[in-house]
């Protein structure tokens, strides 16, 4: 049975707004679960994840109907057919700067003969009737590409044209790094905004949803006007913080502390 954050991803007008687990835990991430996302990533790639930890959280995340995803580490078949056999049903992979490695990437995520994914879905398949995971999954397995760099945006069009890619995934920070702008989440260089537009252009024109990570709300809001249908709106690690740095700034300001706070 679908869930209806899964079925979301059938229509490219519908919103899915995202949320980032950087947190080793999986109480950290059922917490999360309950604040209503459609869906959840665990981010491999930059998160202080181990396998076990992706495993708690996915079936974490899962006990409140939201759909998991996983940032791999790297475009490696092994690693990508270790995420979904995990109970992953999208995975977003980093660095895909070429036709040749968005190929890749698709074809790690499905079985044969559309792909090369290795069976044993040891843990997804619990979820299906026995023995029918695998017919299924090469549907309903989510790929999407990170494009983030100069490299990438040079072959946007051959990486859109990909078969099986789902949607595509905008990583602000090191795109910013790759055109020397640095590292930071909302970006308002006009020529960052104009590489928005015209991915948001190129994945409407095949059918493929467009999406951004962000640091904030507002600018998620800004960027949904924009036309991107995949929203990351902050981590758990960063709610944590600016939670925790809100609370104690009140108490010193309130209390006559005020030159303490950092």
């Amino acid at each position: 049975m679908k869930s209806t954050n899964e079925k979301r991803w059938g229509d490219l007008d519908q919103l899915i707004v995202n949320g980032w687990l950087s947190i080793p835990d999986a109480h950290a991430s059922e917490t999360m679960a309950q604040a209503g996302w459609d869906s959840l990533t665990v981010d491999m790639q930059h998160g202080i994840h181990d396998y076990r930890s992706l495993v708690d959280c996915i079936r974490a995340v899962e006990l409140h109907s939201v759909f998991p995803m996983v940032r791999v580490v790297s475009n490696a078949t092994g690693d990508i057919g270790k995420a979904l056999d995990a109970g992953a049903w999208g995975v977003i992979c980093p660095m895909i700067n070429t036709e040749e490695d968005a190929r890749s990437f698709v074809a790690a995520c499905r079985y044969p003969p559309q792909g090369q994914r290795s069976y044993g879905p040891v843990r997804a398949a619990i979820y299906s009737e026995p023995g029918t995971y695998h017919q299924s999954a090469n549907t309903r397995v989510r790929c999407v590409v990170m494009i983030e760099t100069r490299q990438a945006l040079e072959n946007l069009e051959a990486i859109l044209d990909v078969p099986g890619v789902d949607a595509v995934y905008v990583g602000p920070g090191d795109l910013g790094f790759s055109l020397g702008y640095g590292p930071k989440l909302d970006r308002e260089e006009p020529e960052i905004i104009d590489i928005f537009e015209r991915v948001i252009r190129e994945t409407h024109r095949r059918g493929i949803r467009a999406g951004l990570h962000t640091g904030s709300p507002q600018y998620a809001v800004r960027a949904y006007a924009m036309g991107f249908r995949l929203l990351t709106v902050g981590s758990d690690a960063g709610f944590m913080m600016s939670g925790a740095r809100n609370s104690v700034h009140t108490m010193h300001v309130t209390c006559g502390r005020e030159g303490e706070t950092s």
